[in-house]
């Protein structure tokens, strides 16, 4: 079952229950529509980097190796840097050298999706399309959201862009 969107306003709720990292997490990736594997793997030399460069982060993403720079603006970069670990922005319970994981983050959404009786798939790759719906509504330019996502195919950009009425259809 692929992952669904969901209505901004019930995200603010399903925020509201995460942990405070996995929190942190998403908040990260709805700003930056990078996937939750690339956030965790942040590292605190690179964001600190970007607090250095006008608070653009360069991430190279796991899934298809593209360079990606995102803007990560001055105040959550600046809450990034305080609550990061040694290594890892979002270090893993098995010692400093050790990211959070993927699972981990999409156990608490799953967790706090049903505590919200939310019906749809929600998981991690939910708040990309949030992301990618937000875009489109804001720059109307279907090449924007592309280009931001990183996408290669404008097919599959589409269906994450007009994801909000994908779901009203279903």
């Amino acid at each position: 079952m692929t992952s669904e969107y969901i209505k901004p306003e019930m995200i603010e709720h399903v925020l509201f229950a995460l942990t405070e990292p996995n929190r942190l997490a998403c908040r990260v990736a709805l700003k930056t529509g990078l996937r939750i594997g690339d956030v965790l793997s942040i590292k605190k030399e690179a964001l600190f980097r970007a607090s250095q460069q006008k608070y653009k982060l360069k991430v190279k993403e796991q899934k298809t190796g593209k360079i990606r720079t995102v803007s990560l603006g001055k105040e959550l970069t600046d809450e990034l840097l305080h609550k990061s670990g040694q290594i890892y922005v979002f270090e893993g319970r098995n010692g400093i050298n050790t990211h959070r994981t993927r699972q981990a983050v999409y156990k608490d959404i799953k967790r706090a999706g049903k505590a919200f009786r939310i019906k749809e798939n929600l998981t991690p790759h939910s708040l990309r399309k949030v992301y990618a719906v937000k875009l489109y509504q804001k720059y109307g330019n279907m090449k924007k959201v592309r280009e931001a996502l990183n996408h290669s195919n404008e097919a599959v950009t589409m269906i994450y862009a007009l994801a909000d009425h994908i779901q009203t259809k279903k």
